[in-house]
């Protein structure tokens, strides 16, 4: 996607597309990959930006709740933010922090425990935890 084409794309999810959300955005879906809030601020900062850390959180919030994004928690003290939307999976290295994406077809599920009683599916996303052999 065209850097150009990110206030349409917003609009399109039915975010006001404003200068700080325009300039967030433009971070996280220049390309397929996995983020942390502070390396978005990271490369906002060594932009020029002046936006708060208050509003790009705010941000990804409003993203991940309106399906522009998918909001990766890692473990209970990491969260990534994931600019494909697209149904798959990830391998996660404790070690490294990297998050990889497995293609949902690479992965088969043959059944689901009976769902809690008022519930539904609403999707199935694997993490593949790994870590590095010791040398």
């Amino acid at each position: 996607m065209a850097l150009t084409d990110i206030p349409a794309r917003l609009d399109k999810f039915g975010i006001l597309p404003t200068p700080q959300r325009v300039e967030i955005a433009k971070i996280l879906l220049k390309k397929p990959q996995h983020l942390s809030a502070d390396q978005i601020i990271g490369q906002l900062r060594a932009n020029g930006s002046r936006v708060s850390k208050a509003t790009v959180y705010n941000t990804l919030n409003l993203f991940g709740k309106c399906g522009l994004i998918k909001e990766c928690m890692v473990d209970p003290e990491r969260r990534l933010y994931d600019s494909c939307i697209d149904a798959h999976h990830h391998f996660y290295n404790v070690d490294t922090g990297q998050l990889v994406d497995i293609p949902a077809a690479d992965i088969e599920v043959l059944g689901l425990p009976a769902l809690p009683e008022g519930t539904q599916c609403e999707g199935l996303e694997l993490f593949v935890r790994v870590r590095n052999i010791p040398d």
